[in-house]
């Protein structure tokens, strides 16, 4: 029961979401219509088609997916129809004019009449269900990913459907409104034809939004997605269980294992390796697939670029790939993105060009490849036999030897002739460097207001409105504040003045932040002090020893590596033009 309210309520958030904005235009067409005749019908044909081919899409692999993409298309044509009807009504009659009976039911259907038919406006519905793709936050990720794991049933479309007619909920709601400003409007006169001329170009510019993937490309990255927030305080209220430790996607930062990962002594069968499907591109490869890959040993490694975790185990991946590729091994990187910076392809390209990555990556923007693994960690390794079955698994940094010694006995069982022995001894320097986990006593801590912990003071974070901040001049160990003129979202703060900063009392050799330059892409300058003095011989790889740098693109930057001893410090970065990004903080 509680899973149904839980979908209900996603579905009434997602009419804020970025990604519904293509469709909106085919249901406001309605606007004006008698509610029960004309909107209700189309409400119904949407959220039904949308849950059959959710269900559908959650269970029944890659053949329903080509299916649906070709109802995308005839869907994409149907509604343009209905657009330029609207837009142009003669031209209706022109197209059709074999047809004209067919053709003036066509502009009925659309609007132009004055007898709105509750059969069109359902299949106007159809087609909208079609077309919807929502971004896909906690709440139907959690339906969908349930949908896949456990396989069809009445439960999963109930779960669908309760999203779907939360969904309708909230435009029902907003249609009703839009009705009674539309009745007022067409008292005016001639008003009444420019809006609904207005509503068809509208339509068509959804159409070419979606045709173009912008419903699911370009939108989805403004945010990962505009309700999350609420979302999973949803989840974590209505769907955790009482041993579910929290961190659904949330980073390993001490590389710790979960309790199920086994020693390469003992190597089970854990479940076949999931499909590859999904990905918005590939790098370095063509599109790979599971079965494609069967008689080669595969290692998946979910990572994202920003991660300092992920970065400090990319020696050890590449190593490998380059040591056992002739012997068989297949190594395969899926970026899962954390922020919406990574979302952006030619920022996933840069990195990988930087950091040295030549084995296949799979860009996971929709999280399809994640959920058909049901992963939960960044980063995460799973390595597959020659018959695609999963063997081992490890979450986070370290057992590198284990995982090594895992592959040469995968590799063996292949029947490799020759299997090199040893374990290979990576050379990490810089950000890749492995951490003294002994001094890391500063958990990772995110800057936007969504996952925000330990800022002072406690109720400071103003969300979404630029505000002016003042540092307390005492700080206690792991808290951090903000000063100057800032702007807080929900994963990143944005400075929007000069001499901007943040401090942050913390307690490691390394501190690094995530950043981004500004919006026009102009390097924003900065300059560190610990304690209050230039870094000198404990400036990062970032930073040049009297504290000075500049933020040039998306990434993790490394502020502080201390060589000496490690104590309580404040940390405190100013920046010297106003855009900069800040998302996270992490330690080492």
């Amino acid at each position: 029961m509680w899973l149904l309210v839980l979908a209900y309520l996603g579905g009434v958030l997602t009419i804020v979401s970025p990604c519904i904005l293509p469709v909106l235009p085919f249901v406001f067409a309605r606007t004006g219509q008698p509610f029960m005749k004309s909107s209700l019908p189309l409400l119904a044909g949407m959220a039904l088609t949308f849950a059959l081919v959710a269900s559908l899409a959650a269970v029944g692999g890659g053949w329903v997916v080509q299916l649906n993409q070709y109802g995308r298309w005839l869907a994409l044509v149907f509604v343009a129809l209905f657009g330029l009807t609207l837009l142009l009504p003669q031209l209706a009659e022109r197209l059709t004019r074999p047809l004209v009976a067919a053709g003036s039911r066509l502009s009925e259907a659309a609007g132009a009449d004055s007898r709105p038919r509750p059969g069109a406006s359902f299949l106007i519905g159809v087609a909208t269900g079609l077309l919807w793709a929502p971004c896909a936050g906690p709440i139907l990720g959690l339906v969908l990913t349930g949908a896949a794991l456990q396989g069809a049933s009445i439960a999963t479309t109930l779960l669908l459907l309760a999203y779907a007619a939360g969904a309708a909920t909230s435009l029902a709601v907003a249609l009703l409104l839009g009705g009674k400003v539309f009745a007022a409007m067409k008292r005016s006169i001639g008003a009444g034809e420019w809006v609904r001329r207005g509503l068809g170009a509208a339509m068509l510019a959804g159409v070419a939004a979606i045709a173009l993937g912008l419903d699911t490309g370009i939108l989805a990255r403004f945010s990962t997605a505009s309700t999350g927030g609420i979302e999973q305080a949803l989840v974590g209220r209505l769907a955790r269980s009482p041993n579910e430790s929290g961190a659904m996607m949330a980073r390993d930062p001490g590389g710790a294992m979960k309790a199920a990962d086994k020693t390469p002594g003992a190597l089970p069968i854990e479940g076949n390796l999931p499909p590859l499907d999904g990905a918005v591109q590939w790098l370095n490869s063509p599109p790979l697939s599971a079965e494609a890959l069967k008689g080669k040993v595969v290692l998946v490694d979910f990572w994202t670029y920003s991660c300092i975790n992920c970065l400090r185990t990319l020696p050890y991946v590449k190593a490998w790939a380059e040591k056992y590729r002739d012997q068989g091994l297949v190594v395969i990187g899926v970026h899962a993105p954390e922020f919406a910076f990574e979302r952006n392809v030619g920022n996933v390209t840069k990195a990988m060009k930087d950091l040295g990555i030549n084995y296949p990556v799979a860009i996971d923007n929709d999280y399809k490849i994640w959920r058909a693994f049901n992963n939960e960690y960044w980063p995460a390794h799973y390595f597959a036999d020659a018959q695609g079955r999963i063997r081992y698994h490890h979450f986070g940094e370290g057992n590198y030897a284990e995982s090594e010694r895992v592959i040469q006995q995968l590799l063996r069982e292949a029947g490799a002739a020759k299997v090199a022995d040893g374990l290979i001894n990576a050379n990490a320097e810089g950000v890749q460097l492995a951490p003294d986990m002994n001094e890391v006593q500063s958990p990772e801590t995110y800057v936007g207001y969504q996952r925000s912990e330990h800022f002072v003071p406690e109720t400071g974070l103003v969300p979404d409105k630029s505000t002016a901040y003042n540092p307390p001049s005492q700080l206690a160990l792991n808290d951090w504040s903000l000063g100057g003129q800032w702007t807080v979202g929900s994963e990143r703060a944005t400075s929007s003045a000069p001499a901007s900063r943040i401090v942050y009392r913390f307690h490691a050799r390394d501190l690094h932040l995530v950043l981004g330059p500004a919006a026009d892409g102009k390097p924003v300058r900065f300059k560190v002090l610990i304690d209050g003095k230039a870094p000198g011989d404990a400036h990062g790889t970032d930073v040049a020893p009297d504290g000075s740098g500049s933020v040039t693109e998306q990434r993790l930057y490394q502020l502080v590596r201390q060589p000496g001893g490690v104590t309580d410090r404040t940390f405190s970065i100013e920046f010297l033009d106003p855009g900069v990004s800040a998302y996270a903080f992490t330690f080492g």
